[in-house]
C-alpha cells in the first residue's frame, strides 16, 4: 500500500464547518483506502515532520502555508497548491480574477488606510461589501454590508483596532447567492441556492464554465465558490475557495477528490519510473 499525507484544517479557519470539514476530509482518507492508498495524517502544527511525497491539504494558517510552499519547492506534489491557497486570498484573488475576465464585481483591494480614501459612491450609491482580504473569513464580522461612506469607515477602523491590515471594496450585485462545488478537470460540479430555493433559470454549463476558468486562475485543483444569479440569468462569480466542506454533496465529492489525488499519485509514479 502507497503511503501519502494529508493535513487537516486548523478549526479556527472552519467557522461553523468544523465537523463538516472534518467529515470531507476523513471521507476522503477513506476512499484513499479503498483504493489502496494509505494516508499519514499531520495537523497544521506538524508539517515539518512530513516525509511522503505526495501531499493533500486542507490547511489555510499562515505559517503552514508557507512551509508548504518550501516543501513544494523540494520536489513535492501538494493538492491543492500552497500557492492556489495564497491565491485565495481576497486582496489577491480580485487582480487573478478580473485579469482573466472572468465575471467579477466591481471591487477595490489593499490597505485599509488605502480604502478609506475610496469614497462609497466610486464603488456603488446603494450598498457596498466590506470584506475582510488578509485570510479567509473567521468571523461573521469579517463580511459586512454597508450603505454609506460612515459606514464604510467605521468598519475599516474596526479591522484596523482587530489588526486586519487589507481588505476589500466590492459592489453590492442583485439576485441570489448559489454555492457550488467542483474537482478541476473532472465532470464533477454541483451547485445549490443558499437559501435552498431553485427558483431562478440559469445557464449551469455557464456557470460550470465560469468556476473552472476561476480555479485555473489561482491555481485550484479541489474547490468552491459562490456567484450571483441575477433575475435575468446574469452570472457573476464573488468568491472562490480553496477545498471547501462540500456538505450538502459530501459522499459523492470525496469520491471524486480520492480519485483526483489517486491519479495523480499514479502521473507522479510514472516519471519517478
Amino acid at each position: 500500500m502507497i503511503k501519502i499525507a494529508g493535513i487537516k484544517r486548523e478549526k479556527i479557519f472552519s467557522p461553523n464547518h468544523v465537523i463538516n470539514d472534518d467529515l470531507i476530509f476523513s471521507k476522503t482518507v477513506e476512499c484513499l483506502n479503498q483504493l489502496d492508498v494509505s494516508v499519514e495524517i499531520y495537523e497544521e502544527d506538524d508539517v515539518e515532520k512530513i516525509n511522503e511525497r505526495l501531499i493533500f491539504s486542507m490547511a489555510r494558517d499562515k505559517k503552514t502555508i508557507n512551509q508548504l510552499l518550501k516543501t513544494e519547492g523540494e520536489d513535492k506534489i501538494i493538492i491543492n497548491s500552497p500557492i492556489a491557497v495564497w491565491n485565495c486570498l481576497r486582496v489577491n484573488m480580485v487582480g487573478l480574477l478580473t485579469k482573466n475576465n472572468i465575471p467579477f464585481p466591481l471591487t477595490v483591494a489593499g490597505e485599509i488606510d488605502y480604502l478609506k480614501s475610496i469614497s462609497f459612491e466610486q464603488i456603488d450609491n446603494r450598498k457596498v461589501w466590506i470584506k475582510r482580504g488578509d485570510v479567509h473569513a473567521i468571523h461573521r464580522e469579517d463580511v459586512i454590508p454597508v450603505f454609506s461612506d460612515e459606514e464604510k469607515n467605521n468598519i475599516l477602523d474596526e479591522f484596523k483596532r482587530r489588526e486586519i491590515d487589507t481588505a476589500i471594496l466590492q459592489k453590492h450585485i442583485e439576485g441570489k447567492v448559489v454555492k457550488f462545488y467542483a474537482v478541476y478537470g473532472t465532470d464533477f460540479f454541483e451547485t445549490y441556492f443558499s437559501d435552498r430555493t431553485n427558483n431562478i433559470d440559469f445557464d449551469k454549463d455557464k456557470l460550470k464554465h465560469y468556476a473552472a476558468e476561476s480555479a485555473e486562475a489561482v491555481g485550484l485543483d479541489i474547490y468552491g465558490g459562490d456567484a450571483i444569479i441575477s433575475p435575468n440569468g446574469d452570472i457573476t462569480i464573488i468568491d472562490i475557495n480553496d477545498w471547501p466542506s462540500f456538505a450538502p454533496v459530501r459522499d459523492e465529492a470525496s469520491i471524486h477528490i480520492a480519485s483526483f489525488i489517486y491519479n495523480k499519485l499514479k502521473e507522479s509514479t510514472q516519471l519517478q519510473n
